[in-house]
């Protein structure tokens, strides 16, 4: 998977150089944010976690806790993302979510319609031995209805394995029968269904539904359904086609019009740089008429969007 991510691990890795480094760069009057963001977007997750380890050994300090000080804003935010480890910021993501005024859906949907099943997993456990709470009764504490039952579905990370040739066929007549067919909607079949089937079988699904109804499934889910538990459906169904083209579609709309959703930016840019960047981009360019440099180029600015840059890898102009 390495391959397809923008950031890689740097060959002559030197953690104790890179600690001092940064030590440097922070030390005294002013901060030199260049050598920061330079040093860490060319750093490997796991190698940034030797560089905050050595940082302690060598100087009795948190290194999180310095850049927190010295830096601020949106720079501050993506730089201290770069700096947690994967699943550890996905759990923060989701228990800043669940736990402000209200509840951040955007954020659970994005999450959870996209990662891994052993990805849930360690997010479960994760979440645990940071807060000694459950993550499936803190979500469905604060979240009701089918959406919440198509969370929990999503939190078991049980899906079938492969393609289920049998089962294809009634698949899709049990959605055509569950929505298009029906005066109201059954929720449960789509709940069910789109929650514990393998991406490929889904896939496979999704066509013969197209030829047995006329409609793509997307179409009918924006028909049947609405509000969160509609969102949630249609991110399960971007990603069971194409994760990479589900992240650069969330991200073309976090910066298209006025003002831009910098958290989900951030969240994507931060969490995919060593997963997928080169996909998304790949992805953003062929859906979009811009590519996702020139994007973040107009519509960020100063070192937050340096930083993205660096992230991003590329133009494909």
């Amino acid at each position: 998977m390495a391959a397809k991510g923008t950031v890689k691990p740097y060959p002559k890795f030197d953690a104790n150089a890179d600690a001092t480094t940064l030590y440097k760069a922070m030390k005294g009057l002013g901060t030199d944010e260049d050598t920061i963001l330079q040093l860490l977007t060319a750093r490997s997750n796991a190698q940034r976690q030797q560089i905050a380890a050595a940082y302690k050994t060598l100087y009795g300090k948190d290194l999180i806790e310095d850049l927190k000080s010295e830096l601020g804003g949106k720079f501050e935010t993506v730089i201290v993302g770069l700096m947690t480890p994967p699943t550890l910021y996905d759990v923060q993501e989701l228990r800043n979510a669940i736990k402000g005024a209200g509840t951040d859906e955007k954020v659970l949907i994005e999450i959870l319609a996209s990662r891994t099943a052993k990805q849930v997993k360690d997010i479960i456990a994760t979440y645990k031995q940071e807060y000694d709470a459950d993550l499936e009764e803190d979500v469905t504490g604060d979240t009701s209805g089918h959406f919440r039952r198509m969370l929990v579905v999503l939190l078991q990370a049980s899906r079938q394995e492969g393609v289920n040739a049998g089962c294809i066929e009634s698949d899709a007549k049990t959605l055509f029968a569950a929505g298009e067919q029906k005066y109201g909607t059954d929720e449960d079949q789509f709940i069910t269904i789109l929650g514990n089937r393998s991406a490929e079988h889904l896939r496979k699904v999704f066509d013969q539904y197209m030829k047995l109804s006329g409609y793509e499934i997307e179409e009918s889910i924006k028909r049947e359904t609405s509000g969160s538990l509609q969102g949630l459906l249609l991110a399960v169904v971007k990603c069971a086609r194409s994760v990479p083209a589900y992240f650069a579609e969330s991200i073309y709309y976090a910066m298209k019009g006025a003002g831009t959703d910098d958290k989900t930016l951030m969240q994507i840019m931060v969490s995919r740089s060593e997963i997928d960047m080169l996909d998304i981009r790949a992805q953003f360019r062929k859906m979009f008429a811009t590519s996702l440099h020139s994007m973040i180029q107009n519509d960020t600015s100063g070192d937050y969007r340096k930083t993205l840059l660096l992230l991003c890898g590329g133009d494909d102009a």
